[in-house]
């Protein structure tokens, strides 16, 4: 049986207590041609029921210690991603990514053309530039394998004015939706986006919704790059599919839909794991243009000469930063975040063996190998210097990656780069998009702030761009001055060894019992 796209409502008998409760189905759960049943549905959800009458309860007579800063949908909402997350019997990443995967149908207000890059025929110089960057910043007993070019797949996003929510695609080449989509823009915002999904989870279908919201409020189109996912593919081949993306839009390989991109209308984006290939990305450029020995490298038959121009501006929702997860606000910042506990050399996972893990040989970590943890294009909290990069903006929640994104912001801001940091208090991490069905004000504000930057950095609109922090009262609104430079918790080398102790955690886990690798 199919479940209900509309509100479902059910009576649960727990011991003594009985109650009817209402919620609405993600719409990620429910597509057209693959329509989770009721049962599937009702076991995701009815084990968590006393967990949600908990909640209530707590929440509704102020014990709960987010009482004061949250509604009861946010309170449940985090609760039950909570519970989710930290299962004690991990699912197969095999299912995980399976699941994630699920593209649901394309209709209502978005345009969808999808692309493919070939490989540039010249590959190698692509590659040796990548390799060079990675080391030239690698430290020593760091080691990686050189990854494989290959087509990189991606999907341009727009937004379709009056069109209804259930109107379908039209029937048309992907070349005329691409048509359709440019003739709906007002104006020349190009995001090059990246998913977020801790790098082995989801793809650009996944982020339609986000990808067009950004697309609407810009007026401008989105890039959605489908980047090859871990563990099959190891770093750095999401970085190489980030740059071939990045460098086919200013240069459009033979055969491309879209005209050339100049790099000052090109806006970097990413959520999550997608905000660490964003930063890596940038990182990797601005290494590039630092260290290479060539003036110049072949594309596709086109010269394309160094140094490589800048984006216009890089923008990140609570960017994944620190591969380790070692800075202080992992523990301190759980009472406001949904995402797993922090790793302790007791607290060492067993994924359930699958047709994608463990590696042969064992890695680890799903993204990269135990050795490279630390390394600048990984963990970019990592990374020392970002004179020269483009402005950079930041939105993050009062979570548990916040010191890393912390961090990063007031070493940016020291070197000279225009950095705006925007911080909801209580806020757990993505929340924009996650509490996106609470109806949430901090949600209409995030995204406000993430466009009105966008289109500053482009040249749309006021693009005077200057460093500045602002922190948001959760239930007023209210705004606060912050200093970006002072933001950082710790010094850089206090950070640098709190993330190689992490490192040495890790590895001796994987040594000490082979093919373990912490829940992420």
């Amino acid at each position: 049986p199919k479940f209900p796209e509309s509100e479902g409502k059910y009576i649960y008998h727990y011991g003594s207590v009985s109650t009817s409760f209402t919620f609405d189905i993600p719409p990620q759960l429910v597509s057209d041609n693959q329509v989770m049943d009721l049962q599937t549905v009702l076991r995701l959800f009815l084990p968590k029921v006393p967990l949600f009458l908990k909640s209530t309860i707590y929440h509704s007579l102020w014990l709960s210690p987010t009482s004061s800063k949250w509604t009861l949908k946010t309170e449940l909402t985090v609760g039950f991603l909570r519970a989710l997350l930290a299962s004690s019997k991990p699912t197969p990443i095999s299912k995980q990514q399976r699941f994630s995967l699920r593209d649901p149908s394309i209709k209502g207000p978005t345009w969808i053309s999808k692309v493919a890059f070939p490989p540039p025929p010249e590959a190698q110089e692509l590659l040796a530039l990548l390799t060079s960057a990675v080391d030239a910043l690698k430290e020593a007993n760091e080691h990686y394998e050189i990854p494989s070019i290959s087509p990189v797949e991606a999907e341009w996003t727009g937004y379709r004015p009056n069109a209804h929510a259930e109107q379908p695609r039209p029937d048309l080449s992907e070349a005329q939706h691409y048509a359709k989509l440019m003739s709906d823009t007002t104006s020349d915002v190009t995001f090059l986006y990246f998913h977020g999904g801790a790098y082995f989870m989801c793809d650009p279908s996944s982020h339609r919704a986000l990808t067009t919201r950004l697309a609407r409020m810009t007026g401008g189109r989105c890039l959605s790059v489908r980047y090859r996912l871990a563990p099959q593919a190891a770093f750095p081949a999401q970085l190489l599919d980030a740059l071939v993306a990045y460098v086919s839009l200013i240069y459009p390989p033979p055969g491309s839909i879209h005209a050339p991109v100049p790099a000052s209308k090109i806006v970097i984006a990413g959520d999550s794991a997608g905000g660490g290939i964003s930063l890596g990305l940038l990182q990797l450029l601005l290494q590039i243009n630092r260290s290479s020995s060539s003036q110049s490298f072949k594309f596709h038959d086109t010269t394309v000469r160094l140094p490589l121009p800048m984006p216009a501006g890089v923008t990140l929702s609570s960017p994944w930063a620190d591969l380790t997860r070692s800075l202080p606000s992992i523990e301190a910042n759980m009472q406001y975040d949904y995402l797993p506990p922090p790793i302790t050399p007791n607290a060492i996972a067993r994924y359930p063996k699958d047709s994608v893990w463990p590696t042969s040989p064992p890695r680890g970590d799903i993204y990269c190998e135990t050795s490279m943890l630390c390394h600048p294009l990984t963990s970019p909290v990592a990374a020392r210097d970002w004179k020269g990069a483009c402005p950079v903006w930041m939105g993050v929640g009062e979570e548990m990656l916040v010191d890393e994104c912390k961090v990063l912001a007031a070493k940016m801001a020291k070197q000279g780069v225009q950095v705006q940091f925007d911080m909801w208090e209580a806020m757990p991490h993505c929340f924009a998009m996650v509490l996106e069905w609470c109806g949430l004000a901090t949600s209409k504000k995030f995204y406000e702030r993430w466009a009105e930057f966008s289109k500053r950095v482009t040249g749309n609109g006021d693009s005077y761009v200057t460093t500045k922090g602002t922190w948001y009262e959760v239930r007023t609104g209210k705004e606060e001055a912050m200093n970006v430079e002072g933001l950082a918790p710790l010094s850089d080398e206090e950070v640098l060894e709190k993330m190689r102790q992490a490192r040495e955690t890790r590895r001796e886990g994987l040594e000490s019992e082979a093919k373990l690798m912490p829940m992420l």
